[in-house]
């Protein structure tokens, strides 16, 4: 069995030494111990601030409109690798700030939108995954599609079946009446609302006809039938922006959160355990937060590592990213 701790680490070095290979041992001992030492603060900065990531997701759970997206992560066993996953939660708020959660989970499954969401109401934007159905039925929020991931199967569906075109041609005048309200800095206002009815309603009525007109005329495990049979499937929760201003075209904002993860795959390749999953999710959201609202990580952390231990709790939103920036700048000012 290989030695472990100080001791092992000195046999390896004492290896070295004895090949003569000097700066190598020295490098694999300063390695060995500045590692341990990093995890060991990792772990124990991810525990001091886990009021501060428990309260971030209580926050953005409570919220009338979230989106909400999963990817998987790699999970160290014995001499092999088990799946986990990394899910994102973000919302944002009246000011228009961005708050991004994460959870950690061993599994897919919808027990995890489940314990984060569960008892809550308003909106979930998400793509077709059923592990949301948890939270989205029978009385639970109002699930919202995603014309992305529509878009994405017409595109794929073009060599095949040029006709696709067409529905593109209609998701496009959908993001074009988004463009023109955010031009015209009608975002999230009656007067969006109004918009999108005057103007989107009676394209989603033609992509509508399309759809129907198209279905019979294309195998089901075609491409382009795979994408009329998703599109055809999804409508209610892909119309529901229609009537109500808040809610966004795409999950693209959840797929942009956990582009982080995807990076951190690259760099560490895995998590050694299930805690560190945890620890690591926690971390992301008050970092990946910062990042949204202008907040300086470095700042923001060496600030609340040391003032969250005796913060009160009632007032544990205050050291929040966003308005640990509104406090900062108001005692400036």
């Amino acid at each position: 069995m290989r030695r472990t701790g100080p001791a092992g680490v000195q046999s390896r070095v004492s290896r070295l030494q004895r090949s003569g290979w000097r700066a190598r041992a020295r490098w694999y001992t300063w390695w060995r111990w500045a590692s341990s030492t990093l995890t060991d603060l990792f772990h124990q900065s991810a525990s001091v601030l886990l009021p501060l990531s428990t309260h971030l997701l209580q926050v953005i759970a409570a919220s009338e409109v979230v989106w909400a997206d999963e990817t998987p992560v790699h999970v160290l066993e014995v001499k092999k690798t088990k799946q986990g996953y990394l899910w994102t939660f973000l919302t944002q708020t009246q000011q228009g700030e961005w708050l991004l959660g994460y959870r950690f989970s061993l599994g897919r499954v919808g027990t995890t939108p489940l314990d984060v969401l569960g008892g809550m109401r308003g909106a979930l934007v998400v793509d077709a995954y059923t592990g949301y159905n948890a939270v989205t039925l029978p009385e639970g929020r109002v699930r919202v599609g995603c014309w992305a991931h529509v878009r994405r199967r017409f595109f794929d569906a073009l060599p095949t079946a040029p006709e696709a075109r067409e529905a593109l041609d209609f998701i496009l005048a959908l993001y074009r009446v988004e463009a023109e309200a955010r031009d015209a800095g009608l975002v999230r206002t009656d007067a969006h609302r109004a918009l999108r009815q005057q103007k989107s309603a009676p394209v989603l009525a033609a992509l509508r006809a399309w759809l129907e007109e198209q279905a019979p005329r294309h195998l089901p495990k075609g491409p382009l039938g795979q994408a009329l049979s998703y599109a055809r499937k999804q409508w209610d929760a892909l119309t529901r922006s229609v009537s109500d201003a808040r809610l966004p075209l795409d999950n693209n904002r959840s797929e942009a959160a956990l582009r982080k993860a995807a990076l951190g795959r690259k760099n560490f390749l895995f998590v050694g355990h299930e805690a560190a999953g945890e620890n690591l999710a926690g971390l992301y959201a008050l970092v990946a937060t910062c990042e949204a609202n202008g907040v300086n990580p470095e700042d923001y952390l060496a600030d609340v590592l040391l003032r969250v231990q005796t913060h009160p709790n009632e007032r544990i939103g205050e050291l929040l990213p966003h308005e640990w920036k509104r406090l900062r700048a108001a005692d400036a000012s």
